[in-house]
């Protein structure tokens, strides 16, 4: 089952009547295989907004950041595009994408006929008709208490002992049937082999690979 959120993001919550106008500062969106995750191998459209608060040092899309570095698009030619895809669903991501009020966008896509996947850090207001929340979620920038209860995937970069402590920090906040996943950061030597351990001490947990690297495909 899947969780839809109907929130609006209150700073942005007088958004025009007229959502195909509305715009967002998109980095790209493209036709691909969703590479790591619980949807890893299907098909989907990501859209990656531009603009973060959270700054990673190890992320991968560290050129989506800054959102006055990228154009605006409209929503209607961005779920115009998404829809002649073929794609079921559309997997909104960033930079940090909740930076941006995703009712108009989710609205729309929706109304298209495709389900909305969101990833997130959730540390900032949910917003958005979403079908399947994952989070992510990052020390540097924490969490908000209000995204919990959404989320479908908790999914949690490990390079040290310290993210898995911190990965169950964070799962203790989820819904029971939350799927718990932890990722190896890419180039992170040993990383793969301390979460192995993990997850055969813990079951409950799964792992997540970034399948999209060695599968050559963004």
């Amino acid at each position: 089952m899947f969780n839809v959120v109907e929130k609006s993001n209150l700073k942005n919550a007088s958004a025009p009547d007229n959502f195909d106008d509305v715009t967002y500062p998109l980095v790209e969106d493209f036709y691909t295989i969703q590479g790591e995750g619980a949807h890893t191998g299907r098909p989907a459209y990501f859209i990656r907004t531009a603009g973060c608060d959270v700054n990673c040092w190890w992320c991968d899309v560290q050129e989506s950041w800054d959102e006055e570095a990228h154009p605006s698009h409209k929503v209607g030619d961005i779920v115009q595009r998404a829809q002649a895809s073929g794609a079921e669903f559309a997997v909104i991501t960033g930079g940090e994408p909740l930076l941006h009020n995703l009712d108009p966008l989710t609205h729309r896509l929706k109304e298209a006929g495709l389900k909305t996947h969101i990833e997130t850090s959730g540390s900032s207001p949910l917003s958005g008709h979403l079908d399947w929340v994952t989070l992510s979620p990052k020390r540097f920038k924490e969490p908000l208490d209000e995204a919990f209860p959404h989320v479908d995937e908790l999914k949690v970069v490990v390079l040290t002992t310290k993210d898995l402590e911190y990965a169950e920090k964070n799962a203790a906040k989820c819904p029971d049937k939350t799927q718990l996943l932890l990722q190896p950061e890419w180039e992170k030597e040993g990383a793969v082999e301390l979460i192995i351990e993990y997850v055969k001490e813990h079951p409950e947990w799964g792992i997540s690979l970034q399948t999209h690297k060695f599968m050559g495909v963004r």
